[in-house]
């Protein structure tokens, strides 16, 4: 036997403003309904609120293990990426 998915309905107060996004989101074809372009919004805060819990978590392990990040270290991370990127940058060019 497969497993049927159901909806739940649900009643919310939601700013005048995201419906009428949600609706010309409808009517310009990249959402099927007002449901269920609010439904996949609802998808991705949960995805969002999972990736955040589990940067949270990674954070606390790592500080558990090794001590606190210091501003001073994401001062060097930052410089460390900037420079990554800018030679990331280099390399498109030059290809």
């Amino acid at each position: 036997m497969t497993k049927r998915h159901t909806k739940e309905r649900l009643t919310v107060t939601v700013d005048p403003a995201l419906v009428q996004a949600g609706n010309r989101a409808v009517r310009s074809g990249l959402a099927e309904s007002l449901s269920a372009w609010v439904n996949a919004a609802l998808v991705q805060q949960v995805e969002r609120d999972a990736q955040r819990r589990a940067a949270r978590e990674a954070i606390a392990a790592y500080e558990a293990e090794f001590g606190a990040i210091t501003d001073a270290d994401v001062r060097v991370q930052e410089e460390a990426d900037r420079r990554m990127a800018l030679a990331r940058r280099a390399k498109r060019r030059s290809a």
